[in-house]
């Protein structure tokens, strides 16, 4: 095989498995972008409206009281540095946060990053586990924001 089928190869691989991955993944946990590195291969994966539908604006009446049998959102809170995830103790399913509350941190070269709760709920899952190397932007943890978002 040559350099250019190798390529080839890498580049079909991401368009037939990464791409759907990473897209799905960006819709489950509410994110912006995307970015994955493998060996030479550097992937950037971004939401947009592909649509080419024209955005609608809803009026703020009719967005104040949202359906009783609605799920309640799911945030999925990023990891604001590269390094190694801690959580807080005592942070589990579960528990009710405030916005501002300490979820954990990412410790950098020494250097601590607090990972903050940016609205009240209840926590859901535990995406990352204590020690873990995590990527910026990586998930850590989803909180369910339901009626007791504050």
């Amino acid at each position: 095989m040559t350099d250019s089928d190798l390529a080839l190869t890498a580049i079909t691989r991401a368009a037939d498995e990464l791409v759907p991955q990473l897209t799905e993944r960006l819709a489950r946990y509410h994110l912006g972008e995307i970015e994955v590195t493998m060996g030479e291969l550097h992937l950037r994966v971004a939401a947009g409206d592909r649509t080419g539908a024209t955005p609608v604006t809803i009026p703020a009446s009719a967005a104040k009281q949202p359906a009783l049998d609605a799920a309640p959102a799911s945030l999925g809170i990023a990891s604001p540095a590269v390094g190694f995830f801690v959580y807080a103790d005592g942070l589990g399913p579960g528990l009710e946060v405030a916005k501002g509350d300490a979820l954990g941190h990412v410790e950098m070269l020494g250097v601590r990053h607090d990972v903050r709760a940016p609205r009240g709920g209840t926590v859901r899952h535990l995406v990352a586990e204590t020690g873990e190397a995590v990527e910026y932007g990586q998930v850590v943890l989803e909180i369910d924001a339901g009626e007791r978002a504050r």
